[in-house]
């Protein structure tokens, strides 16, 4: 559903309000309806469609526990907290990274702890589960937690109730259990990893989110880019300067297979925009990975850059370019998205040249070409 972007509320921070007067302006262009608006879900592709009407069906239900499924940066904390404030709007909506922790501090996260139940448990202290209320508890990658928490967990699905780590007082839990998984839970079953008794409890009406790859969502990434790029408050000082991305580079963005999905995406435009000098991203700013930076031989081999510096790649790209197009510097202005002005300027800094060519030949055939 993002696509569901990456939660950008919890990324914004004194931009928040900034980035919610973009959303507000351009709702019908960026979002599906208001459920997406209002957790800035970008995406109108059949895909998040068909995940929104899922997310209503669910919300509207009774179902709790909810088991929402996609790959890393695909958005699913941005699903649940639709479903919460679809279910819950006015109640506390509380996080947890069942990765982030070990087993016995999970426990203590989840469920609290009474005071001298462990050694450091100088006091009482309210778990999350607890703390939620009649909100929505949101178990982040669930996949990860262990075995032996499982089972506990298990126990409050089933009956509604918990105890604190020492204690004897049952207490109620009364709020929506949402958890997620970026792994094939019924592989991890199957590998002795996650309870089978769990998964079975879980997987009532999974909502699934597809990745960017697949081909009923990757219609989204144009527009996810871009609202990354109205959003961007990566470099304030290009705050609206950096407006738009040339074709070349949108089509380079739809063209990858990008694995780490809308999170990925996200980064490859904030990394455009640190990057860029002009008002327009083109080819060279974008950058999907900047730790594979390689040359290319005539004989397609391929070694490291040992001089890993933008202006070596800058001056590369656009050499390629100027022997693409022949050397019209036109051409080549237009197929790096830049102005004629700003490749020269380049082509001076760089000190590009031509053997074969001198300068004056090489604007000659340009004004022939021009009025020919």
């Amino acid at each position: 559903m993002q696509s569901i972007v990456n939660d950008i509320s919890n990324n914004v921070d004194e931009t928040t309000e900034d980035a919610y007067n973009v959303t507000v302006q351009d709702a019908d262009r960026f979002f599906a309806d208001e459920i997406a608006d209002s957790v800035c879900m970008v995406g109108k592709s059949r895909s998040i469609m068909n995940t929104i009407k899922m997310i209503k069906m669910v919300s509207a239900s009774r179902c709790n526990p909810i088991l929402i499924l996609g790959e890393t940066g695909t958005g699913k904390e941005l699903v649940a907290k639709a479903v919460h404030n679809i279910r819950h709007p006015n109640e506390q909506f509380v996080a947890v990274n069942c990765a982030a922790l070990t087993s016995n501090l999970l426990e203590s996260e989840l469920f609290g702890h009474v005071k001298g139940s462990f050694t450091g448990a100088d006091r009482d202290k309210v778990g999350l589960l607890e703390l939620a209320q009649n909100g929505t508890i949101f178990l982040d990658e669930i996949s990860e937690m262990p075995i032996e928490l499982q089972a506990k967990l298990l126990r409050v699905l089933e009956v509604k109730e918990f105890r604190k780590v020492g204690g004897t007082k049952n207490i109620k839990c009364k709020a929506t259990i949402v958890a997620s998984s970026n792994r094939n839970l019924l592989d991890e079953v199957n590998n002795n990893r996650f309870r089978r008794d769990l998964y079975y409890r879980l997987n009532i009406s999974p909502i699934v989110i597809a990745p960017l790859r697949s081909p009923e969502r990757k219609e989204d990434i144009t527009l996810i880019a871009e609202y990354f790029l109205k959003t961007s408050s990566f470099s304030p000082e290009k705050r609206n300067k950096v407006t738009s991305l040339t074709k070349l580079a949108m089509e380079s963005l739809e063209k990858y297979d990008w694995p780490g999905n809308v999170r990925e995406l996200r980064n490859v435009i904030e990394r455009a925009v640190m990057m860029e000098t002009t008002d327009k991203i083109g080819l060279d700013g974008i950058i999907f990975d900047p730790m594979e930076c390689i040359n290319t031989s005539s004989s397609n081999k391929t070694k490291q850059i040992e001089d890993f510096s933008l202006e070596k790649a800058e001056k590369e790209l656009i050499s390629r370019a100027l022997q693409e197009t022949g050397w019209q510097k036109t051409r080549t202005a237009a197929l790096l998205g830049i102005t004629r002005a700003t490749l020269y300027a380049k082509v001076k800094q760089y000190n590009i040249g031509k053997d074969d060519e001198t300068e004056e030949d090489l604007e000659d055939s340009e004004v022939s070409l021009a009025f020919s």
